[in-house]
């Protein structure tokens, strides 16, 4: 198996295209998956799309391939009380795992933000 352009996979009997927005569909289903994360957090120009009825399970995701390796930023809201570090850090673990396991693809970093808190009114 050889890779061509960051998400070209050359086999020998053809060739399969990875676009970016599985890696980040993948990368946003990964890192809700992980217990202390509220929901992805997009930009203004995304929340007003959802709010339109064009949701997209990758908001909040930015996928960057470069020649050998994908970056990922993600923006995320996470529940109140929880260890920022320690979850910010589980995300970055999950979402490596899951694309490198899904993609064969080797990812460079997962970038965390931290755009908002869960506060659950009961």
């Amino acid at each position: 198996m050889e890779y061509k352009n960051g998400y070209n996979v050359k086999k020998s009997i053809g060739e399969v295209k990875i676009a970016d927005d599985v890696i980040a569909i993948i990368a946003a289903l990964a890192a809700t998956e992980v217990k202390g994360v509220a929901k992805m957090c997009g930009n203004i120009t995304n929340e007003l799309v959802s709010k339109l009825g064009m949701q997209r399970l990758s908001k909040g995701v930015k996928i960057t391939v470069g020649d050998e390796s994908v970056s990922v930023d993600l923006a995320l809201e996470l529940d109140y009380g929880v260890n920022i570090p320690v979850v910010s850090e589980k995300v970055q673990d999950k979402v490596k795992s899951a694309i490198e396991t899904m993609t064969g693809l080797a990812v460079a970093e997962v970038n965390v933000r931290i755009v908002g808190v869960a506060i659950d009114e009961e």
